[in-house]
Order: C-alpha cells, then structure tokens, then sequence
C-alpha cells in the first residue's frame, strides 16, 4: 500500500484498518502481511488497547496442574501427597492453594505414631522371617561334612583365631581364644579329628573382672564337658576407666582360651597346611582347586 504523504502519513486511517482486521480474528503476522506493516513498534501502537483474539493466546500449561491441586487440596491431600500425584513443586502447590482452608488432621499425633509403629513393626517381622529363610536354605546347602572338609575349615580356622609363630618372636605353641561357643566347639571336632589326646589340652577363661566370673567359668566348663575345678586360672583382663565397653549383658562370658600342651609339632604342622591351602587356591590349575 502506498504512502504519499510519507510511509505511514495516514496513521489514523491505518489504525481504523488494523483494528477492524484485528477483530475479525487476524493475528499480528497476517495485519502486517496485509497492510504492510514491517515496522513492529508502529504495528503495535496501531492496534494499542486493542486485545487479541482468544486463538492467539498461548495456553498456560500449568493451568489444568493448579486446578486439579486445588481439587486435591479441597479434598483433604497434603502438599505431600499432591505432589506425589502432579509430580510439581511444594513451592507452586504452596502458591496454588494457599488461599484454601488447611485440611483437618484426620489422626491424632498419638494414632500417627501407633500406626506408624505397627507398620515398621510388620517390616521388621517380614525382614527377619526373610532372613530366618535365607540361613536356613543355607544351612540345608552344607549338608554332611567330611572329614576333609574338617580338616579345611580347622587350618583355615586356627590361621585365622589363633597364635601365630613370628620371625621377631619364635613361639611354635597351639593357642586358640575365641568367644563364639561355635566357634570353639568346630575348633575342638578339628582337633579330635587331628587325633590330639584330651590329656594334652587346657582350657582357661579369659574375661573382665567386673563380669560374673563363676557363672562364665560354668558355662565354658559346661561347653567342653569338664568340671569348673579342671579349668586353668581365670585371666581377669582389668576395666580402664573412660573406656565404653558394650559386652556388658548377661550373655558376657568372656572368651575360652585352649592350648594344645606340646604342641610345637602340630603348630607347624598347620603352618604348612594353610601355605598348601594358598598354594593350591592361587593354583593356575583349577583342578587343584577342587
């Protein structure tokens, strides 16, 4: 369109025009391509307080979200719940539904924590039935134990819980402290199995002195089968003060000490049996592994 009386002389003309067209539906591109209009600032001022029609607005995306937040609110959900089901922001949802009553607590904090209980409580039965099944599976897995097997698990035992021989200190003596009654009862079939006479044995307890020291030395003396009057001297280990100790409860026995009298033969004995166990497990045969 010309302009001979400079580009845009008939400015109310023009308005008239992009008005009109605007309120027939027409966005900005289509007013401008139609009235040649190239100068944004210009093409703004002509249609100044004129809206645009409702097609050319954006959609806000949030609008659906804040309205089902207010839904949910005026249900009764709190932020947190809300905001597990829109997967938005405590922060909008705080702004959406501010101006809305607060829901009322459903429960007392007494009932909160009732419940809360029964439930961690119900998690921790389902865990330790979990974990009853698991050892027992693994229980059944080992089956009959060989005297190989035995004879294995012992080298590995003792090179693990007892006395070893030092280059800075010679001591070839079988000495084996251990506080887990298992423990000691496998420890004791090795040595049966290896053949080592009960007369060459001695047991001593090992424990603070200010446990129950007559009731410790009983259950040990019980454990082995002999009398509280064959048992060597007590150790008594003295409690330092400032020190927190946590074996304090009534299950607290100390540890029993064995020794194996003359033993210095056997000692080297299971230094050599747990070198050929290294030897054999690093083996690049697997075969020697088997």
């Amino acid at each position: 369109m010309a302009h001979p009386h400079g580009k845009y002389a008939n400015f109310e003309g023009l308005r008239e025009r992009a008005v009109a067209l605007r309120r027939e539906g027409r966005s900005l591109r289509q007013i401008r391509d139609e009235l040649k209009i190239f100068n944004n600032d210009v093409l703004n001022r002509l249609l100044q307080g004129e809206p645009p029609p409702e097609w050319t607005k954006r959609p806000n995306a949030k609008d659906d979200l804040r309205d089902r937040a207010r839904e949910l609110r005026l249900q009764g959900r709190t932020y947190d719940q809300i905001q597990v089901e829109l997967g938005c922001s405590k922060s909008s949802i705080s702004l959406w539904v501010r101006d809305l009553p607060k829901p009322e607590r459903r429960r007392s904090p007494g009932q909160a924590a009732a419940i809360a209980k029964k439930g961690w409580e119900a998690k921790l039965r389902i865990r330790d039935e979990e974990r009853q099944r698991t050892r027992q599976a693994a229980l059944d897995e080992v089956g009959e134990l060989t005297d190989r097997e035995l004879f294995l698990i012992g080298v590995g035992l003792y090179w693990a819980e007892g006395a070893k021989s030092k280059p800075y200190s010679r001591r070839e003596r079988v000495t084996f402290i251990n506080s887990d009654p298992d423990m000691v009862t496998v420890f004791l079939a090795w040595l049966k199995l290896l053949q080592v006479k009960p007369e060459q044995l001695g047991f001593a307890v090992q424990i603070h002195e200010t446990a129950d020291v007559p009731a410790a030395e009983a259950f040990w003396a019980d454990l082995i089968g002999l009398g509280t009057a064959e048992l060597m001297k007590t150790t008594l280990k003295k409690h330092r003060p400032g020190t927190n100790r946590k074996n304090t409860d009534e299950d607290y026995r100390g540890c029993l000490r064995i020794d194996v009298r003359q033993g210095a033969d056997l000692y080297r004995r299971i230094e050599g049996w747990w070198y050929g166990i290294v030897g054999a497990a690093t083996a690049p045969d697997p075969r020697n592994r088997t």
